[in-house]
């Protein structure tokens, strides 16, 4: 069995400011967490979860029945939020929670091939029954490519050495396996970087990861749909997990929060942005949760209200 636990949830609960007869959305169900604790809030409400993975699904149904009924599942990718909530005839909202990235259980699950402490196939996929993953890239992408992902999505400093030798070694061997490819992956860094503190494969299997699920223009999309269905006073919670993540939750939430004013332009009754900024500063972890769950350490968390 293996166990997922959900980071900043007593955060995330408290910020969403849940009301007993809201519409609310958690749109990252996972194994069930956050929706757990919605559930238990919204006697007279309704829950719409999404996730696009089957086991997830099968785990969070088995939470969510303990508390009750009043939830529905949909199976799909959150950046089609707006278009599958409007066919449940739902056009707003009073809250929605991202807590992005990969369920712990995605991780430890060897086949899934997230995680570079396992040697599975290479995969990645979030979605099963999509075609790209992680396998595909590593064995078609041309150097270019490769570079750009590495570089863009994991902000490695070593993406040109990295992906030149893949692409050497691909010309004799296709790359089949996680252990495979983090072999590679060390074989291009000098010593005095295998030596430092944190796995050699991090950032590379984080931009292969957010390359083949296209994380981040799906979380841009999505969180500007579901800033759109906020009825007044209605809260949108986002947990990240790495600052691509976060830059795009704080410059979204910054330009919902603020009222342009054109140079030149006399200023006169300009009135209040639609949205307001809960969250200055993002909330992190504490002492406590950070010992007991070591995926809390990367996380933050921001909140906007919509006035």
């Amino acid at each position: 069995m293996y166990i997922h636990k959900s980071v900043l949830l007593e955060e995330a609960i408290k910020e969403l400011n849940i009301k007993e007869d809201g519409i609310y959305v958690d749109a990252t169900l996972g194994g069930g967490g956050h929706s757990k604790e919605i559930l238990k809030r919204i006697p007279k409400g309704h829950l719409y979860c999404f996730d696009q993975d089957d086991y997830a699904i099968g785990r969070a149904k088995e939470v969510l029945d303990e508390v009750g009924n009043n939830y529905t599942i949909i199976k799909s990718n959150f950046v089609n939020l707006k278009e599958e909530l409007q066919k449940l005839n739902v056009d707003k909202i009073d809250g929605i929670l991202y807590d992005l990235g990969v369920s712990s259980f995605q991780f430890d699950i060897p086949e899934r091939g997230f995680s570079y402490n396992y040697d599975a196939p290479l995969d990645m996929r979030m979605n099963q029954n999509q075609e790209l993953d992680a396998r595909y890239i590593v064995n078609n992408y041309s150097f270019n490519d490769l570079v750009n992902i590495f570089y863009r999505y994991g902000e490695d400093n070593f993406s040109k050495q990295i992906a030149r030798k893949i692409e050497e070694y691909r010309k004799t061997k296709q790359i089949e396996t996680t252990f495979e490819l983090v072999d590679i992956i060390k074989s291009a860094l000098p010593q005095k970087v295998l030596k430092t503190k944190g796995h050699p494969a991090k950032q590379i299997f984080q931009a292969l990861r957010i390359a083949v699920n296209d994380e981040l223009r799906v979380f841009e999309v999505s969180i500007n749909d579901a800033l759109d269905m906020l009825n007044t006073n209605g809260r949108a919670v986002v947990i990240t997990f790495h600052s691509l993540e976060d830059r795009i939750c704080k410059t979204v939430f910054k330009e919902r929060s603020t009222v342009n004013i054109p140079k030149g332009v006399p200023i006169q009754n300009i009135g209040e942005a639609p949205y307001e900024l809960i969250t200055r500063h993002p909330i992190e972890s504490g002492e406590e949760e950070l010992k007991e769950n070591n995926r809390a350490h990367s996380a933050k968390m921001r909140v906007l209200r919509k006035r």
